[in-house]
């Protein structure tokens, strides 16, 4: 596909024309801002409006990019149309596109237009928010667009600033989980002494995600001390409140301290969902601050159908969601609610003199720098209250619905085919499934239990490659209990139901080509 430009022809350069160069003075020149902008808008919506043209997962070869590009920068300036161009001709090859209507690997990266808008006005105001005194607006809008969306949830008040617990933006779910372990660390070494940290122990089940363990390791507790509790089918993947128990008990007898669990609600591997009353219960009789990770299911609890599954919240120390994920907010906007943000605030607080100033010295206002790991920070709330101002609660529902409909489109049809099989329940918008070497209750060979599952692993890898391999979607893997399974998420703003059709189908044709060599 190829990029041009509208009426470059008539468009007025400064050029010194014996290096060919284009003659830059002011960096931020509002006209030359309105002119360019208005390009890249241009070839954004052209991205858009032409995205099932291009493969969703790239297939260039590592190392592409720097056969084709110059070996060092431009001495002198070039005209964003020629840039626009190799941006086309060469940056485009080498994108997995996150934003197809057919990508439906990991999870989603849904993004809006008034997602795109709200980034734009962020990055246009630039301005850098680590206390309230470097732009009042920006914390206070923060605050304020948290507590909405938290009431939109049905937080208990007590997470809400207009409790006594509040909410701040992060980056990821990464950077929210090692804020609050730092903060669970250093409130649990004020009444052991800090010369207990290799005694602390992190929680978690073998479903949990991987940021878990690696905020661990950051925070300082050892490795040893770090718990990934087995899971089953019996309990759907989700953590067992009997086995948490023991496991705590076994370590407090060892002479350990149970620090902190992390209780998932839509695991990455199969969206399997942690029970979070019966876990409170038990991190409550230990004293372990318990925190809630629905990275990506948290979005669908603004549905009312979908609340029940965080029922029991009110015992947890801390929540996340990604509004980055599956809320139409472009990346990257993680949202952290804590219920005692002084504990956040001992841990992670910084007071140079150079900070100081008499808003602050109040305590009247919020310094959200205080709230994470970096100081600077990004005016992230903008993009979150254009979301929620231009679409509403209802159009987000019916948003989030129409996905989850669609998942059960595509759970049904792979339902009606005796060669597939689902794998692990369906609670939100993600089918894992994988195909069969023999169709259900024809065995058609005689080996045993363990070849079985290495030939049905084999055959499962093969069919996802090819999949991914046409370009036409994109899928990603997992494996539960040892089973290589295939993973469809769908959530990317732009799918349709046509869009679920078509991927079944070209599941199914590579499947029979793959299956005919059995």
């Amino acid at each position: 596909m190829e990029f041009h430009i509208s009426n470059m022809d008539s468009l007025k350069f400064d050029h010194d024309h014996e290096n060919n160069s284009h003659i830059i003075t002011n960096p931020l020149d509002p006209q030359e801002f309105r002119r360019n902008g208005h390009l890249v808008i241009d070839f954004i919506a052209d991205y858009y409006q032409n995205i099932e043209k291009y493969q969703v997962l790239s297939q260039v070869e590592p190392g592409y990019l720097r056969k084709l590009l110059p070996e060092s920068a431009p001495y002198h300036a070039e005209p964003i149309e020629i840039i626009l161009q190799d941006v086309q001709k060469y940056i485009m090859p080498g994108i997995t596109h996150w934003q197809s209507p057919n990508y439906f690997a990991y999870f989603p990266s849904s993004g809006s237009v008034a997602g795109f808008l709200g980034e734009m006005l962020s990055t246009g105001f630039n301005v850098v928010g680590f206390n309230w005194m470097s732009s009042p607006a920006a914390t206070e809008l923060e605050c304020i667009v948290m507590d909405w969306l938290g009431e939109m949830l049905k937080l208990p008040k007590s997470f809400l600033f207009s409790g006594n617990g509040g909410g701040v933006l992060q980056g990821t779910t990464c950077e929210a989980i090692l804020c609050t372990l730092t903060a669970a660390r250093d409130q649990m070494l004020s009444q052991f002494g800090r010369d207990k940290i290799g005694n602390l122990v992190v929680y978690g089940s073998d479903q949990t995600h991987s940021a878990l363990q690696k905020a661990a390791q950051i925070a300082g507790i050892y490795p040893k001390n770090f718990r990934a509790i087995k899971t089953t089918k019996s309990t759907l993947y989700g953590l067992c409140p009997n086995s948490l128990r023991a496991t705590i008990q076994s370590d407090v007898q060892a002479g350990l301290v149970p620090l902190f669990l992390c209780a998932t609600v839509g695991t990455t591997s199969t969206n399997a969902i942690d029970p979070i009353g019966p876990l409170c219960e038990v991190a409550k009789d230990f004293g372990i601050w318990v925190h809630i990770d629905a990275a990506y299911a948290g979005s669908a609890f603004i549905c009312p159908e979908f609340r029940h599954f965080i029922d029991g919240i009110e015992g947890a120390n801390s929540f996340t969601l990604n509004a980055h994920k599956w809320f139409f907010t472009t990346l990257d906007c993680c949202c952290l609610w804590v219920k005692d943000p002084s504990a956040l605030i001992k841990s992670l607080s910084t007071n140079a003199e150079f900070l100081r100033n008499k808003a602050s010295d109040s305590k009247q206002v919020v310094d959200y720098k205080d709230w994470q790991i970096t100081l600077s920070r990004r005016f992230r709330a903008m993009k979150l209250w254009l979301v929620l101002r231009n679409y509403g609660v209802a159009n987000l529902r019916n948003f989030l619905r129409s996905h989850v409909k669609m998942a059960k489109l595509f759970e049904e049809l792979v339902g009606l085919d005796n060669r597939f099989e689902v794998i692990a329940p369906r609670n939100f918008a993600l089918v894992c499934f994988r195909v069969l070497p023999s169709p259900k209750g024809m065995d058609g060979y005689e080996e045993g239990e363990a070849k079985q599952v290495e030939r049905a692993n084999e055959l499962n890898k093969k069919l996802l490659e090819s999949i991914n391999g046409s370009g036409k979607v994109y899928m990603s893997p997992t494996v539960v209990d040892g089973a290589y399974i295939i993973r469809c998420a769908i959530g990317a703003t732009l799918t349709e139901e046509r869009h679920v059709i078509m991927a079944w189908k070209i599941v199914k044709e590579h499947a029979a080509t793959l299956l005919s060599k059995y």
